[in-house]
């Protein structure tokens, strides 16, 4: 090895860290991801700073809350003289690369990578992309996706849609699904790889984010009626979460059976993703790369998948929202000890940069808050996370105990974790409980120390300088969309077009 490993970052969306073999999951097939996690070190106890993508995502490239980097929403950017792990490593020589869904403004915004070659879902990045270009040219229009993300055409969608809660199988063939494309082109990226380490690819999935449309044959891989219901399911919304029933799809509707039928389409779309990640680590294996690469498996945030009778992300901070799946295998010389480790730390995305630039030898520009994962002794009382989504809260949690504040607009929770891991029991008002609530506003008034800037958006920030990147055009972006529109309203009123099954 030459002392600079090659680091492949595999990124999903909106993936529940216990919807994997490894994690647990007594149903879902993900052997890639097993593999993985028995060559390395599987995080059981790791969160997201904040669960929307786009403030997420900045986390973890930039190694800083999002109080910190300000990139509060899912349009905003990354404001410049912040430094990022890819940034950091493009200095030192290495060739930096990503590929797959980025949920930036400007969509090809320069946060360190050579090049982006692009797949989007949500917002305009979808009018930019190369993906969506490449469907264009080849006649094809996402319609299920499209249905279930525009929201000016999510009543086209037909009664199953709303029943179903968006899980279906995807119109498109496997070879156009985007977790296809991404991965087609991800493999393309490890093919131009060379031998003295030195590479940066980052590579990220839409799956399994909504809609749950995996591509035929995937969608037929699990049968609903055999699938057991994720922990923290309830029979109806708990009164406390009741502002969040009708949060994207009403929510008082979500019986088992429908549970089920989104729980084998989420799962389906877990198994075609983990597929392409075992192809992943194949070509690094028979390249001789995968030994010495640093690999990084996450997510941007967690799904509720039924908990507290709630579906996606809208809501509160309960775990299976915060928490993501962390999978690291360190290169063979910093980490073969540890391979098949299940680490019970409370870890956070801000770590993956300090991680990545202690793996590279680099020492990050300015003083960043994470922990390198590489050292087994490193570890933190607390974890924390933010929102501003709807009504502005933090969460602190320890090990067994978690605050949800909300500030003025009142309703903070606090939960007793060993004896309530369901999160049904707000014991904050509990004069049993009251010098851990202590503890943990004081800890959070700690970390909330800075103040926090506003939401940073220059859609005219530098972006990435390649042939792929399409200039600023207002036109033709809103050409690009309607012709996608037309498409839609063209699919929607064909007879038999039903990919939602009622």
């Amino acid at each position: 090895m030459t002392g600079r490993p090659n680091v492949l970052v595999i990124q999903a969306d909106q993936f529940r860290s216990d919807c994997f073999g490894a994690a647990g999951n007594p149903d879902v097939r993900t052997p890639a991801l097993d593999a993985l996690a028995a060559d390395g070190v599987l995080y059981t106890d790791a969160f997201c700073p904040l669960p929307v993508c786009t403030p997420s995502r900045y986390s973890l490239l930039s190694g800083r809350y999002v109080h910190q980097h300000g990139g509060w929403t899912n349009r905003s950017t990354l404001a410049p003289g912040i430094d990022t792990f890819p940034r950091a490593l493009r200095r030192a020589g290495y060739r930096t690369a990503a590929v797959g869904k980025m949920h930036f403004t400007p969509t090809y915004l320069d946060v360190g990578y050579d090049s982006l070659l692009l797949a989007e879902q949500h917002g305009p990045g979808r009018y930019d992309d190369d993906y969506h270009r490449d469907l264009r040219a080849a006649g094809l229009a996402p319609v299920v996706d499209l249905l279930d993300q525009e929201e000016p055409l999510r009543s086209s969608a037909g009664p199953a849609y709303w029943t179903t809660y968006g899980a279906g199988r995807s119109d498109l063939p496997e070879e156009w699904h985007s977790t296809t494309w991404i991965g087609n082109h991800a493999l393309a990226e490890l093919d131009g790889w060379g031998d003295g380490g030195g590479q940066l690819l980052h590579v990220s999935f839409i799956k399994p984010h909504h809609p749950f449309d995996p591509p035929a044959p995937w969608d037929a891989l699990y049968d609903p009626a055999g699938l057991r219901l994720p922990p923290g399911w309830t029979e109806t919304i708990p009164e406390p979460d009741r502002r969040h029933a009708e949060e994207y799809f009403g929510y008082d509707g979500l019986t088992e059976s429908a549970l089920r039928t989104v729980l084998a389409h989420y799962y389906a779309t877990i198994t075609h993703l983990d597929h392409w990640i075992g192809l992943l680590l194949e070509r690094l294996r028979r390249r001789g790369l995968y030994e010495d690469t640093l690999i990084v498996f996450t997510s941007d945030h967690g799904e509720y998948l039924g908990f507290h009778h709630l579906l996606l992300k809208n809501g509160p901070m309960y775990d299976p929202l915060a928490k993501v799946p962390l999978v690291v295998k360190f290169p063979a010389s910093d980490g073969a000890e540890r391979a098949g480790e299940r680490d019970g730390s409370l870890v956070s995305l801000v770590d993956v940069a300090t991680t990545v630039l202690a793996a590279a030898g680099l020492e990050p520009e300015a003083p960043l808050p994470g922990l390198d994962l590489a050292d087994p002794a490193a570890a933190r009382a607390c974890v924390f996370a933010e929102n501003r989504h709807g009504r502005p809260a933090a969460m602190a949690r320890t090990a067994t105990r978690k605050l949800l504040a909300y500030g003025d607009d009142g309703g903070d929770a606090f939960y007793d974790l060993a004896a309530d891991p369901h999160e049904l029991d707000n014991r904050i008002d509990d004069p049993a409980c009251a010098v851990q609530v202590r503890d943990l506003r004081d800890a959070l008034a700690r970390w909330l120390f800075d103040t926090p800037p506003p939401d940073y958006l220059d859609e005219r920030a530098p972006r990435v300088d390649r042939p792929n990147v399409p200039q600023p055009d207002p036109d033709r972006h809103t050409e690009h969309r309607d012709w996608f529109a037309a498409r839609v309203t063209e699919a929607a009123a064909r007879p038999g077009f039903a990919p939602w099954r009622a």
